[in-house]
């Protein structure tokens, strides 16, 4: 459903916990008490060499240089008091600790200010790990900003993960409602990535229907309802989305797709909660429910990029109602020649599957010899592809194929590019590319600046910033990237078994029928059971298909078939 999603942080500075010592022995305990205390086995504090989390602190009277970087941030003047604040929080200054995560703190600031928002980010990142930071608590507000002005994959939800529901709600008042709902989507997002499904729904919960996050809430709470395996509200939050978009919710991108995400997720609900296993692992299926699925199915739109998806999965629950035309006509949509890059193997699965089904094992087994004559070679090329990228440095290696795929600069051959570029085209790779797009903006904005502040102890600082960051975003997208791939490889694998499996249950299934045959001295009569045959009326024309597929039919292509299966 979801997936998913995410990564590490940018930059974490880890604050070790040390143990308090135990108190020493009074002095009045005797000689025989010290030696046995002496004897007695100690206790190894396996956190011995880590750094102790720091008490409380307070600000004293701060000097007259951090009093000067204070009237130039007051002022506005980012760039020369960023320059004097890093020598505050540095220690070159001399001020106490209290003051210098104060500057800390504004230096943050004033690096948003001018825009070098991942340097920014590393910053309000070391004060968000740090709960007894006197900024601590208002760095929350900064994370909200950031949000907005970086990608997803800088991963700032993993910092507001720091912060508890009750910090969040200081934020409920008339004035900051807007940047209450978004935290509260964003702490949920947290929760969900953890698996504390419940937490997450309370917080989704929050998002009020008037925020532009409502509609991502409803989704995750939707899924997180899944996770617990609770269809009912499930479906029920799917639904809000569809009403929330009837409604005209406002701030929404990509409104059509959600609308076919909720419609598609709604299917795959109801359709998991159709098919029940008994005791001995035989299917009982819920008609209602399975038809509630197809409807859902029916209503994700034509030109929807996840249009073929639905498809292909009503095609399964045609199956499992024994509605055979209808899922073979499916699949004849699908491999139309509209569909070029369309990659479904397990669509010659299902094939021989309703074949097998109707003992029509002649069809089924060339349907599988057609499969792997087809997807054994596919199979093997996108191996070699994957053992180009091994050892050091493939991640990166892997990035940079990644973009070349998206560019159509890739050497891959005719067979396999269109696989490859499906694989590659995941959002959640698309928007790490972004992101390290985002950071080579910032990074031009950085080579713009004087050479005054470029070359300073805080112009160290955003170039160390960007560089870990670019660096970590792509191994990230390479890896990911890596990981999808092996993912489609993987399936293709299966699939591949999965038909060999037939084989042997075709095999099966024929000395079984050779076997009655012997027995009887004759084989049954064959039932005459015909699925698909469609009566036209006024309003329709049976138009058998020539080998010509027509834009307008595709989705209701149906499939005559007869059973051979013996009565």
């Amino acid at each position: 459903m979801a997936s998913a999603l995410f990564f590490s942080p940018m930059q974490a500075q880890a604050q070790g916990q040390k143990k308090a010592a135990p108190a020493a022995a009074a002095d009045k305990a005797g000689k025989g008490d010290k030696k046995a205390a002496e004897e007695k086995p100690q206790e190894i504090d396996l956190d011995e060499g880590a750094p102790a989390e720091e008490g409380p602190v307070t600000a004293g009277q701060m000097t007259e240089e951090a009093a000067q970087a204070k009237r130039l941030f007051d002022a506005e003047r980012w760039s020369e008091a960023a320059l004097i604040l890093k020598r505050v929080v540095d220690g070159d200054t001399g001020d106490d600790e209290g003051n210098k995560q104060i500057a800390q703190y504004h230096l943050a600031i004033a690096l948003y200010r001018l825009q070098f928002y991942q340097a920014s980010y590393a910053i309000f990142s070391q004060v968000a790990d740090k709960t007894n930071h006197l900024k601590f608590n208002e760095t929350l507000l900064w994370l909200s900003k950031l949000a907005t002005q970086l990608p997803e994959p800088a991963d700032i939800i993993e910092r507001v993960g720091k912060y508890k529901t009750e910090q969040v709600a200081r934020f409920n008042n008339p004035q900051q409602r807007d940047l209450y709902w978004q935290l509260n989507y964003m702490l949920g997002r947290y929760k969900y990535r953890n698996r504390n499904y419940e937490e997450a729904i309370s917080l989704f919960d929050k998002v009020d229907s008037k925020s532009p996050y409502y509609v991502q809430s409803q989704f995750f709470s939707g899924i997180s309802y899944v996770q617990l395996r609770k269809s009912v509200p499930a479906v029920k939050a799917f639904q809000r989305i569809i009403q929330a978009l009837d409604e005209g919710v406002e701030g929404v991108e990509e409104e059509g797709r959600m609308r076919d995400l909720a419609f598609l997720s709604m299917a795959r609900t109801y359709y998991s909660a159709s098919v029940r296993l008994d005791d001995n692992n035989i299917p009982t299926i819920d008609s209602t429910k399975l038809s509630a699925a197809v409807k859902y199915w029916n209503r994700v739109d034509v030109a929807s990029e996840y249009w073929l998806d639905a498809l292909f999965e009503q095609s399964w629950a045609y199956f499992m109602a024994g509605m055979y035309p209808q899922a073979l006509g499916n699949i004849h949509t699908i491999e139309s020649p509209y569909f070029p890059n369309s990659f479904y193997p397990e669509a010659d699965i299902l094939k021989a599957v309703i074949r097998f089904t109707i003992c029509n094992y002649e069809d089924a087994t060339t349907v599988v010899a057609r499969m792997k004559k087809k997807y054994e070679p596919i199979k093997k090329e996108l191996e070699t592809i994957l053992n180009r990228f091994k050892g050091e440095e493939s991640e990166e290696k892997f990035y940079q194929f990644l973009k070349d795929v998206r560019a159509g600069k890739a050497n891959l051959a005719p067979t396999v590019r269109p696989i490859v570029t499906n694989a590659l085209s995941d959002r959640q790779l698309l928007r790490n590319i972004e992101y390290v797009r985002v950071l080579d903006e910032e990074e031009g904005r950085f080579k713009k600046a004087p050479a005054s502040f470029r070359n300073s102890p805080v112009g160290a600082d955003v170039t160390d910033a960007l560089d870990f960051a670019r660096n970590l975003a792509v191994r990230n997208a390479g890896t990911l990237a890596k990981d999808r791939y092996q993912r489609y490889l993987d399936e293709l694998n299966e699939h591949l078994r999965d038909s060999s499996k037939i084989l042997i249950d075709i095999t099966a299934a024929e000395r079984n029928k050779l076997d009655q045959q012997v027995v009887s001295g004759q084989l049954s009569k064959e039932e005459s059971q015909v699925y698909g045959v469609v009566k036209p009326d006024e309003e329709h024309v049976l138009w058998p298909f020539n080998g010509e597929y027509w834009r307008d039919e595709l989705g209701f292509y149906r499939q005559v078939i007869v059973s051979r299966c013996s009565k």
